[in-house]
């Protein structure tokens, strides 16, 4: 499937968020008199006003000031209307505007010529929490609530349970962002994949879980991901998950579509899904981590049988000896590079970026893109679990700070200010931290199993 968008965002600087609703149960998607009487009445017990945030993306500038005054002006210029590829087919134009002592994304435009996106389908109980949750994850574009699985064609509300047909919702997302995998990982840390007749106080198999695969290639993605969820995951029971062949899909109606974000909607959302127990499930299961990762693989990583698993850091008086000045001020003392000065931020070569200091694997060009900035900009990680987070208050001000997992180099930040088509994420990092390793090297230089990221 192909998608051709043009887009042009205002970015401001200081923005109000909306309200955010928790709550869940079947018996409660109607709505009597006196139902919606005390939903009113708990709606004043549960309603979240978001706080003021900054905007990151000014963040990275200042500290770039603080280390040299001068760059001001340079980085005005270059990066004024800049335009870039993105993997030879996505154009970013990042427009700055000098605001006191920091440069402030003031808009992006994004033109996306065949932006390549890939769909999957899946069930995790009621398409209305499915499709609120997904939507959350960067690299999804959209989420279709509908039916799948049943005998009849056109399917309604009404009768799809009658007909075999469960609730489902087909995932619209971006490959360069968040893969297949991924995606089942986040559903299955969104409901209860335990429970084979029903989901939370929705009962019936027309509410169960189920993974639907095209090939021979999903289907085993899904079988492997189960049973390491059986060995590793926290549930008390086995999965009882329904791995299926992808069916046809019939949207449902309009109504239910962005069911969460309606006027008058969103509240009874917000009651039934608290009342369903989805989310103490969630909070029981995954307390600190409902992402699309797995935590457990990052210790499998660490114990592997690669060069880079074994590294021993070498001491510090090494270091200085084996790195340049600016690669050991940036990875050990947390510097920052000049942006347009350094080795990669404008390399559009197919390969895979490593840790200077470690050789461990850690982005790969097929993530790549040009943010405009000066510094190699990547939508993600290879993998998640490949890098580790860290608040920053250098600048007074919280950013996160992304650092790899086996050498703790520093390697730079994540900003939340990329275009939604690229996730909505930037993973701004430094030249000086990493070491590239062109794809035809990949093989000889012991990253083999990388290769799939070319395929």
């Amino acid at each position: 499937m192909k998608y051709k968008v043009l887009v042009s965002v205002a970015v401001l600087v200081i923005g109000v968020g909306g309200v955010t609703f928790l709550m869940g149960s079947d018996m409660m998607r109607g709505g009597t008199q006196q139902e919606n009487a005390t939903e009113r009445a708990v709606l004043d017990a549960f309603t979240e006003q978001e706080g003021v945030q900054m905007s990151d993306s000014d963040l990275l500038e200042a500290e770039m000031e603080h280390e040299n005054d001068q760059m001001e002006d340079e980085h005005e210029t270059e990066t004024e209307n800049a335009t870039e590829d993105v993997s030879s087919d996505t154009q970013v134009v990042l427009n700055t505007e000098p605001e006191g002592d920091s440069m402030i994304a003031a808009n992006i435009s994004v033109d996306t010529d065949d932006i390549t996106v890939d769909t999957v389908l899946v069930a995790g109980g009621c398409f209305w929490c499915v499709e609120a949750d997904l939507e959350k994850l960067p690299g999804v574009l959209e989420v279709v609530s509908g039916y799948a699985d049943g005998t009849n064609e056109n399917p309604t509300y009404s009768d799809y349970n009658k007909n075999g047909h469960r609730e489902v919702a087909e995932v619209i997302f971006n490959p360069m962002v968040v893969t297949y995998e991924e995606i089942l990982i986040y559903t299955l840390k969104h409901t209860d994949p335990t429970d084979d007749d029903g989901s939370f106080g929705d009962r019936g198999d027309y509410y169960s879980t189920a993974l639907y695969y095209e090939n021979d290639a999903e289907k085993k993605i899904i079988e492997d991901l189960i049973a390491e969820i059986d060995e590793f995951g926290p549930y008390d029971a086995p999965l009882a998950v329904d791995v299926m062949q992808r069916p046809t899909f019939w949207p449902a109606e309009d109504f239910h579509q962005d069911y969460y974000k309606g006027t008058l909607s969103k509240l009874k959302y917000g009651f039934y899904r608290k009342a369903s127990g989805r989310d103490a499930f969630i909070d029981k299961y995954w307390p600190t981590d409902t992402s699309a990762s797995l935590s457990w693989r990052t210790a499998q990583t660490n114990s592997s049988t690669d060069t880079w698993s074994n590294f021993v850091k070498p001491t510090d008086a090494t270091l200085q000896e084996t790195l340049n000045a600016i690669q050991y001020k940036v990875t050990q003392k947390n510097g920052t590079e000049r942006s347009f000065s350094n080795e990669y931020w404008d390399n559009h070569e197919d390969g895979i970026y490593v840790d200077i200091v470690s050789g461990e694997p850690l982005f790969s060009s097929t993530h790549k893109f040009d943010s405009g900035t000066g510094w190699p900009s990547f939508t993600r990680p290879i993998e998640f679990s490949l890098v580790t987070e860290h608040d920053d208050y250098v600048l007074l001000k919280k950013r996160t700070e992304i650092r790899s997992v086996i050498a703790d180099s520093h390697l730079g930040h994540v900003f939340n200010d990329a275009p939604p088509e690229l996730g909505g994420v930037r993973y701004c990092m430094n030249s000086a931290s990493l070491r590239f390793v062109p794809l035809a090297d990949m093989e000889n230089e012991g990253y083999g199993d990388f290769l799939y990221l070319f395929q």
